[in-house]
């Protein structure tokens, strides 16, 4: 048996003593984890608790194995949202296929748990924006998916929206750029994909009444056309209105989660044509702030959220204190005055719903509405007791429990290590 695997090394090191000659479908190790609202998949597909960590792994043959190794790792390096592949097992034995082993993604959820426990706005607007983004993403990127769905993605709770996770590359290609018939086959298969899964959820009658899948599956390519069309559209405008047109279409690419790679000003009786190349934006940096100042780790729009609330206790502190406060002090007072006590005083029956920064969102979001009705800011800690007592135990738990340690340290470095058993 042979474990080709990326970096740190101890992220492996404990899967070497699973059953690996055996089938998946025959396992009995104690490490076994039956997962609730799991995803369909034409593979066999099974999980496991070690060292704290969960894993999921995927009995495919090697070529498919290696080719998913080598996607997803690709899709890592570009920071688009995906599964965090972990390596691919080989030489298992006499006609056994191969495994890819990825980490199970925290906190994350499969559509059919996200119709089951609605939060934060119609589903289906929610999960169709998330999906959306990331084929926009990946279109962007080069990536053609070839075989997008509901299925095939897992998505997470980010400050109200959702953010979606792809977890399957069998049918993947990567390419330089995509052309509009690859970009057109995608979408056709993404509309056909997301229509039959809500028939079956329909039939099932685990769809919400007066959802049409056709009418749903249409929405879908419109909501991407409007996407594209908005990062990639032309624009002409007089020479007078420029610099200001310019910085307004970047301004507005950047608002929704792109950057500029290459801008191209070609004049013509008409005017002057804008025309833009955009990129996936570098992604994190909200998160990656937030950490530098906090130690917090979080989606996106958690840590955005987060940063607003901070620059408010700023204000508060320097009003009180009639005296200016650096951004770096305010957010150490801050999650010393007002983060940590709400987190410490979570419930420890439930703990592990929602992570903590989510949880600390919608307090924000209970805080709002409540001072809303009482016509007074009811404060931070009223409207946490409100939302434990209220909210957080209707939200049901995620498929796993496991307290995941937020970063491994490396004991190996390299591009790629591999162990032999």
């Amino acid at each position: 048996m042979r474990f080709v695997f990326s970096p740190p090394a101890d992220a492996a090191a404990g899967l070497l003593t699973l059953p690996w000659e055996q089938p998946l479908a025959d396992w009995r190790d104690k490490r076994l984890v039956e997962i609730r609202q799991r995803g369909l998949s034409r593979h066999v597909v099974r999980f496991v608790a070690d060292d704290g960590r969960l894993y999921a792994l995927k009995e495919i043959s090697e070529d498919l194995a290696r080719r998913e190794y080598r996607m997803l790792r690709g899709l890592a390096d570009m920071a688009i949202p995906a599964a965090e592949v972990v390596g691919i097992v080989v030489d298992r034995g006499r006609d056994a296929d191969a495994m890819l082993v990825t980490r199970f993604l925290e906190y994350a959820s499969t559509y059919r748990a996200v119709f089951s426990s609605p939060r934060g706005g119609p589903p289906v607007d929610r999960l169709l924006d998330a999906l959306v983004e990331l084929l926009v993403r990946l279109h962007l990127s080069g990536f053609f998916w070839g075989d997008c769905s509901l299925s095939n993605a897992l998505f997470r709770a980010d400050a109200g929206t959702l953010e979606a996770y792809l977890v399957d590359t069998e049918t993947s290609e990567r390419h330089p750029t995509l052309t509009d018939g690859q970009r057109t086959l995608d979408l056709d298969i993404a509309a056909e994909r997301v229509c039959g899964e809500l028939l079956d959820l329909q039939a099932g009658e685990l769809l919400p009444p007066g959802i049409d899948p056709f009418g749903v599956s249409e929405e879908l390519e419109l909501r991407y056309r409007r996407l594209w069309d908005e990062l990639t559209q032309e624009e002409v405008f007089r020479p007078a209105d420029q610099r200001h047109r310019i910085a307004k279409r970047i301004r507005k690419l950047n608002e929704l989660g792109f950057d500029v790679d290459e801008l191209e000003l070609i004049d013509g009786p008409e005017g002057t044509r804008l025309r833009v190349r955009t990129r996936v934006a570098e992604s994190g940096q909200c998160s990656r702030r937030l950490f530098g100042q906090t130690g917090i780790t979080a989606e996106e729009n958690q840590a955005r959220r987060l940063a607003t609330d901070i620059a408010s206790f700023r204000a508060y502190l320097e009003q009180k204190t009639g005296r200016p406060m650096s951004e770096t002090v305010a957010a150490h007072r801050w999650l010393e005055d007002v983060y940590d006590p709400v987190v410490a005083a979570i419930p420890d029956c439930l703990r592990g719903r929602l992570a903590p920064p989510e949880i600390f969102h919608e307090i924000l979001e209970h805080r709002w509405y409540m001072s809303e009705a009482a016509g007074r800011d009811v404060g931070t800690t009223a409207a946490a007791q409100s939302y434990f007592a209220t909210v957080l135990p209707t939200i049901a738990p995620p498929a796993e429990q496991l307290s995941v340690p937020q970063q491994a340290s490396a004991i190996a470095d390299g591009d790629e290590l591999e162990l032999t058993s």
